[in-house]
């Protein structure tokens, strides 16, 4: 229950916000955060997609803009507040892309009859010449072509400059009008106080070597999105940040460890690439296995996900009840919960809920 200020590698001290603790090995295992580029209005204005936080606050504000276009007799308004930009095409980019076209085809004719998928845009932003671009080149044309048969408008090779007065700002000169921008464009790894620049690299990772150990450092490793290695042939500019590479190598470390105290030979890290997925609408998935050997998509990669997603719930109950609500979710193309939470802690400056003033 304490947040690190800083760290001392020569005393081997961590400074917290509530007191110290020396150490004999340290090992950062913090993940990562929203990469908003240095831009304050993406920070304050967009919606990221991290956190279970993060997703709920989306939600809020989806319903709140639902609502007030209710009210609105405005068109022009209306319309802003009906149309949504997503900023990254990676998986968490299509896969909330996918998932809102899905509520605006059957959810949004239920609760807002006045509304219907015209009302609104959905568009994906991507700066790359493609979705999905750490997957296949198979992945890469179903995604495009799946999500362009659900309705959205797919903008690749463009980057967003600006959010201000609820108009997204183009590279290319277009703007568009949305109340909604969800920012899942990139992640940045979080930094302390105490460990020099040199051992900084690409996106604020700690470099380390192939036992996560950080470079120059003595005693201190970094694993998962906190690390990156540039001592493997097929993962020159580092291994993606992605759960299983943090979870092989935080097993690797903890077997190291071990190695340690009964001096034994260490073991350097291998990454094994089990593969990639992403859902991209209700029936549709695509799934990368084995470096892009084998290529699955629609319904059979779909389970695929499913499948992979139960298996690392961590008890039986976990399982079953998601497995339930899931089918439930699917026969009935619904979801029981409508209620709008906006806790009262949330600073008003902070709240991605607050609209911007004209």
């Amino acid at each position: 229950m304490a947040n690190v200020l800083r760290v001392d590698p020569e005393a081997r001290v961590l400074y917290l916000d509530n007191g110290e603790l020396t150490y004999d090995l340290l090992v950062f295992a913090t993940g990562c955060r929203t990469n908003f580029f240095g831009n304050e209005n993406f920070r304050k204005y967009s919606i990221p997609m991290k956190t279970i936080d993060d997703a709920l606050l989306m939600r809020n504000a989806l319903y709140k803009n639902l609502e007030l276009a209710v009210i609105s007799k405005d068109p022009a308004e209306i319309r802003k507040l009906l149309t949504i930009v997503v900023a990254g095409g990676g998986p968490t980019g299509v896969e909330v892309s996918g998932m809102l076209t899905e509520i605006r085809r059957f959810i949004l004719s239920k609760e807002y009859p006045q509304f219907n998928e015209s009302s609104g845009d959905i568009y994906i932003v991507e700066g790359g010449p493609s979705l999905l671009g750490a997957m296949s080149e198979k992945s890469h044309a179903h995604a495009y072509k799946a999500l362009e048969k659900l309705g959205v408008k797919i903008m690749l090779n463009t980057q967003i400059l600006d959010y201000t007065n609820d108009e997204v700002r183009l590279a290319n000169g277009r703007i568009i009008g949305a109340k909604t921008l969800i920012w899942a464009a990139g992640v940045t790894a979080h930094t302390f106080d105490g460990i020099p620049q040199s051992c900084i690299g690409p996106g604020r990772r700690m470099i380390t070597d192939e036992y996560n150990k950080v470079i120059g450092l003595d005693n201190i490793y970094a694993i998962g999105d906190s690390s990156i290695q540039f001592t493997s042939e097929f993962y020159p500019r580092g291994h993606p940040q992605m759960a299983e590479v943090a979870i092989q190598q935080g097993n690797m470390l903890a077997r190291n460890l071990n190695a340690m105290t009964r001096d034994k030979p260490l073991k350097k890290f291998r990454y094994f690439d089990e593969g990639e997925m992403a859902v991209i609408g209700r029936t549709n998935a695509v799934a990368d296995l084995f470096k892009h050997r084998l290529h699955f998509r629609g319904v059979i990669a779909l389970v695929m996900w499913l499948g992979v997603h139960l298996l690392t719930l961590v008890n039986f109950a976990n399982i079953f009840s998601t497995l339930i609500t899931w089918i439930v979710a699917y026969i009935s193309r619904d979801q029981s919960l409508r209620m709008i939470f906006r806790p009262e802690t949330v600073r008003a400056e902070d709240n991605p809920l607050n609209t911007q003033k004209t």
